[in-house]
């Protein structure tokens, strides 16, 4: 049995996922100070989120992994970008955890980015464990969250805690299971480990745990494991309400590393030769050294340093030298990593997300996918001598997936696509940081891009009579930019024998 949990948080934004996964790396040893690594000033930001971007807009743009070892399991949390606008990196990310937390506000319930991070999740049968925030503060009756969690997400909810008033009135938190009270203390009312045995609760509350408990289903593992059951922990990211509850329901319930799909079948963890794949690559994380890092979620296999391993991209192997095991910023060099795993590979543009890695080089895994951008600018330089390197810009944060880059057929300027706005910020805003090149976007002619394929000549005849509207993805695949929907029902039905597709698998 692997004592590895490889997990992220979904959330909506605000509904205090970066507090949760400072309480956890904190509860875990990680961390020793809530807020940060080293108490130095302007250091005190939540250490996960490390980008310039980020820090002055206190959002999780870019996912960092966080691993942390607690009663002989080893946890890998990975931090997911609770922006609707990284929708894509978020599902990425997805592709790689094993179990994720959702993160629910007592007083919101379930939010729309909520929802849509969870159907992901459902996609993948990916088990959930739900965590309702913010229970010292004003919320809905708890009764209204559970039935609301169960209507919208069609699960069975198992609560396993229940909070003794909320707001004004809140005495703590009631675990199940050990039948004792979690209480607040001292001024700021924090949880600071008194939990009280035999307690006599409010006659309300003592009625509503009655009902629940009557009620609801009692948790099952295995309907939970198939993503049917959510338990449900109540508590207060801020107040340390919870924390230890949740981390102990990930060591006992949450799936070990769970095989993945590839184009010759399921990859069982147990496989002895490494295999893994690149679900994330992050751009000059170290500002003075130029470096990309390709994150590796391992499938299989006991990866050891120095290891060569083959990506699919290439078809010739690479050594890993320098293999990095993540603490936030705090990198330490890992000397072996075992199945469920998160391991960074240190490269120069040679690996890109998708890629599969294993040292025989005859496995694909399947199920990363690219989707058509919702939004296309045109990329016009400030300064026009710098086109390379804009180029080389652009390619770059392709790569990495916060943007997609189109080379038109004909005319100069190139395009870029994106899901969702935030992401034109964010890449304006590094552009100029990183890379040293001013642009700015202007609208293009286009509202949508599609994917096209077919046999050559059909293509070839596509081709003559729409240069106009064609351009290149960086792989060097055909793409029609469409000025509507419209236009791309009108192409679909004038060449019935081409596919244009709205996703291609990376």
């Amino acid at each position: 049995m692997s004592n590895r949990r490889t997990f992220a948080i979904i959330s909506h934004p605000d509904a205090g996922k970066t507090t949760l996964t400072e309480k956890l790396l904190l509860t875990g040893g990680a961390i020793h100070l809530a807020g940060e690594v080293k108490a130095r000033g302007q250091a005190r930001r939540a250490r996960s989120d490390w980008m310039k971007i980020e820090q002055q807009r206190g959002i999780s743009v870019t996912s960092s992994v966080m691993t942390f070892e607690r009663d002989g399991v080893t946890f890998n949390l990975l931090d997911t970008p609770g922006h609707e606008d990284f929708s894509e990196d978020t599902y990425r990310t997805l592709t790689a955890v094993d179990s994720a937390i959702m993160v629910i506000d007592a007083a919101k319930g379930i939010e729309p980015q909520t929802r849509k991070l969870f159907e992901v999740c459902r996609l993948r049968s990916v088990p959930i464990i739900t965590f309702v925030n913010k229970v010292d503060r004003e919320g809905r009756p708890v009764f209204e969250l559970l039935d609301e969690i169960a209507d919208m997400l069609a699960l069975d909810v198992s609560p396993q805690a229940w909070p003794v008033g909320m707001g004004g009135e809140f005495q703590g938190v009631l675990d199940f299971a050990s039948g004792t009270v979690a209480r607040p203390e001292g001024p700021s009312k924090e949880f600071q480990g008194k939990r009280d045995a035999d307690v006599e609760l409010p006659p309300e509350v003592a009625e509503n745990v009655e009902l629940a408990q009557i009620g609801y289903p009692e948790f099952d593992l295995e309907a939970y494991r198939n993503g049917d059951l959510t338990p449900v922990y109540f508590g207060s990211a801020l107040k340390s309400f919870g924390i230890t509850e949740l981390i102990e329901a990930i060591a006992e319930y949450a799936p070990p590393p769970r095989p993945q799909p590839s184009d010759g079948g399921e990859v069982s963890p147990d496989r002895d030769e490494v295999t893994g794949f690149i679900f994330k690559v992050q751009a000059n994380m170290d500002p003075n050294h130029r470096d990309r890092i390709a994150f590796m979620r391992q499938v299989s296999g006991t990866f050891k340093r120095g290891m060569k391993l083959t990506p699919s991209g290439l078809g010739k192997p690479i050594a890993v030298h320098s293999p990095i095991l993540f603490f936030a910023q705090d990198r330490e060099l890992a000397d072996t990593a075992e199945a469920g795993d998160i391991i960074g590979i240190p490269n120069h543009g040679t690996l890109r997300v998708g890629d599969t890695l294993s040292e025989k080089n005859d496995v694909r895994f399947t199920g990363l996918p690219n989707f058509a951008p919702e939004i296309l600018r045109r990329v016009a330089l400030v300064d026009p001598t710098k086109t390379k390197q804009l180029r080389k810009a652009l390619d770059d944060l392709s790569e990495e997936g916060v943007i997609q880059v189109f080379y038109p057929e004909i005319g100069a300027q190139w395009i870029v696509g994106v899901v969702g706005q935030l992401q034109l910020e964010v890449l304006i805003s590094r552009l100029e940081a990183e890379y040293k090149v001013a642009a700015r976007l202007e609208p293009a002619p286009f509202d949508t891009a599609r994917w096209v394929k077919g046999e050559p000549k059909d293509l070839a005849d596509f081709e003559s009579f729409n240069r106009a509207n064609l351009a290149k993805d960086r792989d060097g695949d055909l793409v029609f930019m469409a000025k509507s929907a419209w236009d791309v029902g009108y192409q679909q039905e004038r060449n019935p024998k081409l596919a244009f597709s709205a996703t291609k698998e990376r």
